[in-house]
């Protein structure tokens, strides 16, 4: 038998541009030392993965790494539209850490290495085919992010959130690699489309006891990464010690990685009559917990983290109507699929424009503060403070923030193909009160301020505007509009 594999370099191409930033950053930073000549080639490598990602996705589907039909790099639609939106978004946080790393907050050339290693297990991501890939890619992803939490200098806040992130990963990948060992011990297969036939095949494996807590303990595992209620209590913390940047990157990149593998696992290898009550469970859970606590949050970044595990539930909703008979069928499940992808998508634009706003209207590196802070914002600086609201709105799911209506109309629309009526109505319900949080930090931002601005943290004088944070600012907000404008080009690339 012939054990050697050709390999198809063009598949694996932007996963060598995500690889190749990182090393180059490394080079850059040694041979040079120059911090500015760092954070170009840092800049110029992610955008050089996501047209690399885009272009290699325009072409068709790839496959490489293959034993007979099974294969563990499947490049396609959803895996470029992932790798594009992973590099983009590490784009756009790298731009929001320039003032910071200018200030010397945190060394340059680690910061940029452990960005460019977090978006390859990114890229990788997208395109894994069986458990192992999948997993390492995730932890790739995950792993720089516990040094990037604590990498500010002096910091207490930042050490105790990377503590806390640090420990509740580390349990939350054993969760996952048990239920992966054990789901390899029943079926002896690893790659998601065989463990999915397999599955669907012989009905008896479904019915063993190691098979359900081989599917419970993988899905408990992810959940964590999503930040899933009851698994989210790391989030606030983590996100609030975290600085403005890095914690844009955990409610963006690191949400969409965690979506992304937790789909990747239901959709292809786990049976939808066991996944589906599970998700429609955790979904319930989250964005009814997470709207519930952020309306009585009272620093930004926390109402914002909390504002992310109520949005994490949107996401994991069209999923919940795989419980149901109605939800299982093919066109249902696709829906379902697509919708998830599209959400978190359309999730992740808005938050970037939301902390890149929070971050222009807050001096450098300070954190982000109270909504008091926020306070009249608005009026001393009329377009940081309106993209900002455009961004509080869209995640509302209100106009003119157009994407996050869509999104939410496409979550509501997928569980009613399903048949999930009563789910969609608690995301309705869940949809309103999250109006109540979200209306009152971007009505703040044009309340008259009770103290003279110059005594506000926020105050004009105190946070002049970088020139590349008001880039990320304007190009995440004109994002965020396209989108609206054109939600099913996101819709028709989530769905293949």
């Amino acid at each position: 038998m012939n054990v050697v594999q050709s390999v198809d370099s063009v598949a694996l191409l932007p996963a060598y541009l995500a690889a190749g930033t990182a090393v180059l950053v490394l080079v850059t930073d040694l041979l040079l030392a120059r911090p500015r000549a760092t954070v170009v080639v840092a800049a110029l490598g992610a955008l050089g993965t996501a047209v690399g990602a885009a272009l290699v996705g325009a072409v068709g589907e790839r496959r490489t790494f293959c034993v007979g039909a099974d294969c563990s790099w499947i490049f396609g639609g959803r895996a470029a539209l992932v790798g594009a939106v992973v590099a983009l978004l590490t784009l756009g946080v790298l731009g929001l850490s320039v003032p910071a790393l200018r200030a010397g907050r945190s060394p340059v050339g680690e910061y940029c290495f452990l960005l460019a290693c977090s978006m390859t297990g990114g890229v990788v991501l997208g395109a894994a085919g069986d458990l192992i890939t999948l997993i390492v890619a995730l932890e790739t992803l995950t792993l720089p992010l516990y040094v990037l939490v604590g990498l500010r200098r002096g910091s207490l806040a930042s050490a105790e959130a990377a503590v806390t992130f640090f420990v509740v990963s580390v349990v939350a990948t054993t969760v996952s690699l048990l239920g992966a060992a054990l789901l390899y011990a029943v079926t002896g297969g690893l790659h998601l489309d065989r463990l999915g036939t397999l599955l669907a095949e012989r009905p008896e494996l479904r019915d063993l006891p190691l098979t359900t807590a081989a599917v419970a303990l993988l899905l408990l595992g992810l959940a964590f990464k999503v930040a899933a209620v009851p698994f989210h209590a790391w989030a606030p913390a983590t996100y609030d010690g975290a600085p403005l940047p890095v914690a844009a990157y955990l409610s963006t990149v690191s949400k969409l990685g965690g979506v992304v593998a937790l789909l990747a696992v239901v959709q292809r290898a786990l049976p939808a009559d066991q996944t589906g009550p599970v998700l429609a469970l955790l979904a319930v859970l989250t964005m009814t917990v997470g709207n519930l606590v952020a309306l009585r949050q009272r620093r930004t970044v926390r109402l914002l983290a909390w504002s992310s595990v109520a949005q994490a539930g949107y996401i994991l909703a069209p999923l919940g109507a795989l419980a149901l008979a109605a939800g299982r069928t093919g066109e249902a499940r696709a829906a379902a699929y697509a919708a998830a992808v599209a959400y978190a998508v359309f999730f992740v634009v808005l938050e970037l424009a939301a902390f890149a706003g929070v971050t222009a209207l807050r001096p450098t590196g300070a954190d982000g503060g109270t909504l008091d802070d926020l306070r009249g914002a608005a009026r001393r600086h009329p377009w940081r403070g309106a993209a900002l609201g455009l961004a509080l709105v869209g995640l509302a799911g209100l106009p003119p923030g157009l994407a996050g209506l869509f999104a939410k109309v496409t979550v509501v629309r997928a569980l009613l193909d399903g048949g999930a009526a009563w789910l969609a109505l608690v995301v309705a319900v869940n949809a309103v009160i999250g109006l109540a949080y979200y209306l009152r930090v971007t009505a703040a931002l044009w309340a008259p301020t009770p103290t003279p601005a110059p005594a506000l943290p926020g105050a004009a004088a105190a946070v002049p505007l970088v020139g590349v944070v008001a880039v990320v600012l304007a190009v995440a907000t004109v994002a965020a509009v396209v989108l609206g404008v054109a939600p099913q080009l996101v819709l028709d690339l989530a769905g293949r």
